[in-house]
């Protein structure tokens, strides 16, 4: 008995792989947004320290190093916040990259499966 008034078509076993991959992708794609998200907060967390480090009027600063507080020179702080955002926003700028590449390898997927099973497969998100 046929629903909908189509014909069963056959899944190959290189339709399989397209859709596992397609599966995987998507899994991959909801961790980049996630590894996304986190990056672009830590960004403005550092963002906002360093604008607090300008406005502040003393020599040494008290610099959280692991579970600890260090006093560090001003100067020196400043420049390992650089750094540190120089750092958070290149890996930002790689995972952006990542998801950008992901999304157009599942369009293609989708093509090619939405092509052979139009409406017998849901490759959309809830």
């Amino acid at each position: 008995m046929h629903q909908g008034g189509g014909s069963e078509t056959e899944v190959t076993w290189e339709d399989q792989q397209n859709i596992n991959k397609f599966g995987r992708l998507n899994n991959r794609f909801h961790e980049l947004e996630e590894e996304i998200k986190i990056a672009k907060e830590s960004n403005e967390s550092l963002e906002d320290a360093s604008n607090e480090l300008i406005l502040t009027d003393e020599e040494v600063v008290r610099f959280q190093v692991g579970e600890v507080f260090a006093h560090v020179p001003k100067e020196e702080v400043e420049s390992r916040i650089e750094e540190m955002k120089e750092v958070t926003s290149k890996n930002l700028e790689k995972l952006e990259e990542e998801k950008e590449s992901i999304v157009a390898q599942m369009a293609e997927l989708k093509k090619i499966l939405y092509g052979k099973f139009k409406d017998s497969i849901n490759l959309e998100e809830e």
